[in-house]
């Protein structure tokens, strides 16, 4: 009931001209799964596409350095996709030839795959018969089949798997039509992102309000169910902006952390370790200007950001305090694309430089 429905639905109604579609090219579907997580379609297009334009294949992107691979991610937020993005390419080239496995199982084994995303890899690209579960297709299959409970927690996600695997397409469709998988999943993920939306779904246009159970029992608005949410811990952050000549100094994040192995400006948790640690440098060329704080959220965390200013005069040697080395460095502001920095960073730092720096919409990073 559900396959045949979606898939004739997808086929007039569903989204068909996406950077990603119309290809089994395992490398761009996987690309689009990773950068689709937990991102809008319309933020990912522009990165994808860049993406593509420096990174073509998977070789190329195995053996660019990852400076490189963050300088193209920032702005679109959870930066471990990205970083897992770049052990994934290594791992493929080096255990699979540059080739991506076709089985789920073995997709499942590679860093940043999930169950979902290598259901996907397997349906679009090998016509696998096999479910997906992002967070569209959880809310539809909450609604129709009518579940309740924290759609997270592991006994609604069981439930959830198990009727996902019931509504796939017979392998007798299968044999008949070889694209039916792929619209299939294609039609589950259009009708959450389309029609079945979080707030106001467009049940009248829905291929499957007939057999809907929230949508006849009045529960289309709170199903699923919201899951139990814990406050987020404050925590607040001072950045250093140091400025001479047109360059800006960068430090290294570590690589566990908010925002790891990205660039950012110095920081200290409050304005007296800020002084501890560059209290010489501002005695030498004056006292940094606070800058407007603002607060920036993470997934995890509330970051409550308070930035100062301090630009170096032309006859002063700035590495007398300011050493570079592998973690830190001056960079002209010319560059500052090469760099990965994280969103609330970017136009912080564009803000004194004559080039325009633009972060893209993104959602908010986390861990």
């Amino acid at each position: 009931m559900v396959a045949p429905a979606v898939i004739a639905w997808q086929r007039v109604h569903g989204r068909n001209t996406l950077p990603w579609q119309n290809t089994k090219d395992p490398y761009r579907v996987w690309l689009s799964e990773i950068m689709l997580q937990q991102t809008q379609v319309t933020t990912v297009i522009p990165y994808y596409e860049k993406f593509l334009l420096a990174f073509p294949d998977i070789h190329v992107l195995a053996s660019a350095p990852e400076d490189q691979v963050l300088a193209l991610w920032a702005g679109l937020g959870y930066y471990t996709r990205a970083r897992n993005l770049h052990k994934c390419a290594k791992e493929v080239v080096h255990r699979f030839g540059g080739q991506f496995p076709s089985e789920q199982v073995q997709l499942m084994t590679l860093p940043g795959i999930g169950r979902s995303t290598a259901a996907a890899i397997a349906a679009f690209c090998f016509g696998q018969r096999t479910s997906i579960m992002d967070g569209n297709v959880r809310r539809v299959f909450c609604r129709f089949f009518g579940i309740e409970g924290d759609p997270t927690s592991s006994k609604v996600q069981d439930r959830l798997w198990a009727l996902a695997e019931q509504a796939l397409p017979s392998p007798d469709a299968i044999k008949t039509d070889p694209e039916s998988m792929s619209r299939y999943t294609q039609g589950l993920m259009d009708l959450g992102a389309m029609i079945c939306t979080r707030r106001s779904p467009r049940c009248d246009q829905c291929p499957l309000a007939d057999g809907c159970i929230a949508r006849h029992t009045g529960r289309t608005e709170t199903l699923p169910s919201p899951k139990a949410r814990k406050a987020r811990p404050q925590q607040h952050c001072h950045v250093l902006l140091v400025r001479q000549s047109g360059q800006v100094w960068l430090c290294k994040r570590p690589q566990t952390g908010i925002w790891a192995g990205l660039w950012s400006l110095p920081e200290a948790s409050t304005e007296s370790e800020l002084w501890q640690r560059f209290g010489e440098l501002f005695e030498a060329a004056g006292r940094p200007a606070a800058m407007a704080a603002f607060r920036h959220e993470l997934t995890h965390l509330r970051l409550l950001l308070q930035p100062w200013h301090l630009e170096l005069p032309t006859h002063m040697s700035a590495n007398q305090w300011l050493v570079p080395g592998p973690e830190s460095a001056w960079v002209d502001a010319r560059m500052l694309h090469q760099f990965g920095l994280p969103a609330p960073i970017l136009p912080l730092v564009g803000a004194f430089t004559q080039d325009e720096i633009c972060p893209a919409s993104a959602p908010d990073d986390c861990y």
